[in-house]
C-alpha cells in the first residue's frame, strides 16, 4: 500500500471488531503498509477512546505503541489553515478535517471507512 494516514475508524475496528475477517484484514494491512501515518489527533481520539472503555494504563500503552510504529505528524500552521478550509467546504467535525488535512500535505490515501472523509473530494480514501 502507498503512504497511508490512518483515521481513527481503522483503530476501532482493528482493537474493538469482534469479526475475525475484519481483524485478520486490520493485522494484515498493519503488516503491508511501509508507510504509515497518523495525526496527533488520531492519538487524543484512541487515548479518549480506550479510556473509557479499558482504562488509563491501556490508554498509555496503546497510544505509545501507535507512536512508536507510526510517524505523528503534529498539526501544523498549514495543517490547521487546510483542515479550516475543508471544515468550512463540507461541514465535517474538526479531527476529520485534521486528519484529511494531514494526508493532503503528506500525498497520502486515507485508510477509513468514515463518511465525512470519503465526501471530500481533494482527499483519496481506501478501506480494508
Amino acid at each position: 500500500m502507498p503512504k497511508t494516514t490512518y483515521d481513527t475508524r481503522f483503530f476501532i475496528e482493528h482493537y474493538y471488531s469482534k469479526n475475525p475477517t475484519t481483524l485478520q484484514k486490520t493485522t494484515q494491512t498493519l503488516q503491508t503498509t511501509t508507510q504509515k501515518f497518523i495525526s496527533t489527533i488520531v492519538i487524543h481520539e484512541i487515548y479518549t477512546l480506550t479510556l473509557q472503555k479499558e482504562g488509563r494504563e491501556t490508554a498509555k500503552t496503546r497510544t505509545n505503541l501507535l507512536e512508536k510504529d507510526f510517524k505523528t505528524v503534529n498539526v501544523t500552521p498549514e495543517i490547521a489553515k487546510n483542515s479550516a478550509e475543508i471544515r468550512h467546504k463540507y461541514r465535517i467535525p474538526m479531527a476529520d478535517s485534521i486528519i484529511a488535512a494531514t494526508a493532503q500535505t503528506l500525498k497520502a490515501t486515507i485508510l477509513t471507512d468514515d463518511p465525512h472523509i470519503k465526501s471530500i473530494k481533494e482527499t483519496k480514501t481506501q478501506w480494508i
